[in-house]
């Protein structure tokens, strides 16, 4: 009969195989590690954080032997319970600590980094030469990390013309629970010299697809290694106010249908308001300072500061939809031809030129404290999204946006605030998120992931009751709407209807991958509604 993992026995050891500073069975860490943005699950009964791949995977084996689930996680920052045990129980594989940037080829044109490698650590790696992967993170990608990423994938930082985190994938390394590792692409191959590289994706099936949004349920990420292309030198922003939803989602649509801009995306006056109740876009020096610095040009830097000094907030108002839009590439007259093709789009649906703060602050200063991830009086947040084809966009955005008013009343009642984010996915996706803020108690990961000064002068309003609720049955109404729009969505987790809405032959062929690769449901039992 296997060991319970809560024994002092199977603890031990788990603790001799990965160290015993790697190994937390305290009542504060289990529980911290058992929630994500949204919610809280069953409460896990060790935390396990190696220093090694090779530790990872023993981690894995031993957990499997005693018949125990692994949850892998990241960085927290899943907002579909991704990484959080249905029952209490198993262990969390913390990756945060397996963090290097093991390998940058510039010769082959990879990058090879630990799963638990943030974005951010590996844009300030790649970045003094002049390197980058086509897609290189998204907006929390702070503390988002790379293998999370991959997992859940990721939309933003280049993805209106690469697509999302998948497709910038060569090859992922991923522990089993026998304990052996699992690397596809190229680098599961045997050479006479050893030592296969993973230099390319594709040979045969593409094994390297399926642990691309799997939510750690097929295996656990040790290793990712990601394509690199030349840093462009040049770039350009665009920010546009229209005073109609439908416009700015028919301007949205037409961009991306482009491919021509690196991140489409835009806001609703609901969000807008949230984001001019936040501190001044303009009141961090830094901000500014990286303006100016990150032009390449000092005399360009000061004279798009002062632009931005002289904007303030003012460029935004309240009632209005306000998109934006970054061209880059790798001469100054592509990028400006780009921009105005891009700048005529948009004016062909009524869309009002504004200065570009937004863009040019987010490119100036892409991984910023996660300080978005609550409101502006420290009200819980959490979105929820789906991806819909660009010709559904517009009318999938008007039918959340009726849906909404239909519960104005009670979410009024309830102190629930309501936005949007749209974007888009190179020039076939096109992704929806609504978000919510509502008051109700912070979570220890809020706790821990804002930052402590921005947190310090909150005022915290007092939870209403029925609110938390209310969200719940909100977001499943959204999720229902997508449904409705055949929406893909990322971050499975535990939240979208993946299983449910699987033609039989495909549901039959994911059970069986599944249960190849994980044959007793050990890994992340549960998530892409997989039991």
């Amino acid at each position: 009969m296997a060991e319970t993992v809560s024994s002092a026995d199977f603890i031990e050891t788990l603790a001799q195989a990965v160290g015993r500073d790697q190994v937390a069975a305290g009542e504060a860490a289990r529980s911290l590690y058992s929630e994500d943005v949204w919610t809280q699950g069953g409460i896990v009964d060790a935390v396990v954080s190696p220093l090694s791949v090779e530790a990872a995977a023993e981690a894995v084996r031993l957990c499997a032997q005693a018949d125990q689930p692994i949850y892998p996680r990241g960085g927290g920052m899943s907002y579909t319970a991704g990484f959080l045990a249905d029952a209490p129980g198993g262990v969390c594989l913390d990756t945060a600590r397996l963090d290097q940037v093991i390998e940058i080829n510039a010769q082959d044109m990879y990058v090879r980094v630990q799963a638990g490698c943030t974005w951010k650590t590996l844009h300030e790696a790649l970045k003094p030469r002049g390197l980058r992967p086509p897609f290189w993170g998204p907006l929390s990608g702070i503390s988002s990390t790379v293998g999370g990423g991959v997992s859940q994938n990721n939309a933003f930082f280049g993805a209106g013309v690469h697509g999302p985190v998948s497709e910038s994938v060569l090859s992922v390394a991923v522990a089993l629970p026998d304990g052996s590792i699992l690397r596809t692409g190229t680098a599961g191959g045997e050479t006479p010299g050893g030592g296969a590289r993973p230099f390319f994706r594709h040979y045969g099936p593409d094994l390297t697809g399926l642990f691309c949004g799997d939510a750690g349920a097929l295996g656990v990420k040790l290793e990712i290694t990601l394509r690199l292309i030349p840093a462009p030198s040049h770039e350009r922003w665009a920010s546009f106010s229209f005073q109609d939803r439908d416009a700015c989602a028919r301007a949205m649509a037409a961009l991306g249908r482009t491919g021509l801009a690196c991140e489409v995306f835009g806001f609703d006056p609901g969000l807008t308001a949230v984001r001019l109740k936040r501190a001044s876009l303009m009141a961090d020096a830094k901000t500014l300072g990286k303006v100016v610095t990150g032009q390449g040009n000092l005399l360009k830097g000061v004279a798009e500061g002062a632009k931005m000094a002289l904007a303030g907030r003012s460029f935004l108002k309240e009632a209005d939809y306000n998109l934006h839009f970054v061209t880059e590439g790798a001469s100054k007259t592509g990028v400006d031809e780009a921009h105005a093709t891009l700048s005529a789009l948009c004016e062909a649906e009524g869309g009002r030129s504004v200065e570009p703060t937004i863009p040019k602050v987010i490119r100036a200063n892409p991984f910023t404290p996660l300080n978005n991830m609550i409101g502006p009086n420290a009200e819980r947040w959490v979105p929820v999204h789906g991806i819909v084809p660009m010709s559904e966009g517009s009318g999938c955005w008007a039918q959340i946006d009726a849906y909404f008013a239909s519960l104005k009343d009670r979410f009024a009642a309830h102190d629930i605030q309501t936005g949007f984010l749209i974007t888009t996915l190179s020039t076939t996706g096109y992704l929806i998120e609504p978000v919510f803020l509502w008051p109700e108690a912070l979570f220890g990961l809020h706790e821990q992931s804002v930052d402590a000064g921005y947190l310090k002068g909150l005022q915290r309003k007092d939870p209403v009751p029925g609110a938390t609720e209310l969200v719940a049955e909100a977001r499943q109404g959204v999720v229902d709407i997508f449904t409705r729009h055949g929406a893909a969505h990322f971050q499975v987790g535990r939240t979208y209807p993946l299983s449910r809405t699987r033609s039989p032959a495909n549901l039959a062929l994911l059970k069986a991958i599944k249960a190849a690769l994980d044959p007793d449901n050990l890994i992340n039992p549960g998530a892409l509604g997989l039991s």
